[in-house]
């Protein structure tokens, strides 16, 4: 019975989605491959946080990795940012083809009785970049609506969860 629990695991192991097995049949996502959105969710009542949400979507050719956290941040010109933390350890996703890869995002918004002006970063654009690649690319902020939005972060962190695949990916 342990050898069938133990060859079952293995099985599992080895052909599980996102598995390192997987992940070394292709390329890490690249930057200019991936179709990028960032929409600010709807304030919670009396919380100082704000959630957001980064989705990647993959329109290059073929399959690729995408593995770790992405590069995200928000600043004003070249004068102050807040960039993206990851807090957990991720593991490689294989991303297909229109496939999607979406990160949760949490931070210090503007409080009561504060201007949008007052955090340390306001801007209605975000800069993103695929794990493991240098080039970045500049993305508009929109709300759950699809209209413009902007990001007013007070801190000069943006907390972000591990990446996860879309349903179907």
């Amino acid at each position: 019975m342990a050898a069938l629990t133990l060859t079952v695991t293995a099985a599992l192991a080895l052909t599980g989605c996102g598995s390192g097995r997987m992940a070394a049949l292709h390329a890490n996502c690249q930057t200019k491959s991936l179709g990028w959105k960032v929409t600010v969710l709807k304030e919670v009542p009396h919380s100082p946080r704000r959630e957001a949400r980064l989705t990647a979507v993959n329109k290059g050719s073929q399959p690729c990795v995408f593995d770790g956290f992405p590069t995200f941040a928000v600043h004003v010109g070249k004068g102050p940012e807040s960039d993206g933390k990851g807090q957990v350890r991720t593991m490689p996703i294989d991303l297909r083809r229109g496939g999607t890869v979406t990160t949760s995002l949490r931070y210090k918004d503007h409080a009561p009785g504060m201007a949008p002006a007052d955090c340390l970063v306001s801007n209605d654009e975000a800069t993103v970049g695929a794990p493991r690649d240098h080039h970045q690319k500049q993305i508009k902020v929109r709300d759950e609506k699809g209209k413009k939005a902007r990001m007013n972060v007070c801190e000069a962190t943006i907390w972000m969860s591990a990446p996860v695949q879309g349903t179907g990916g």
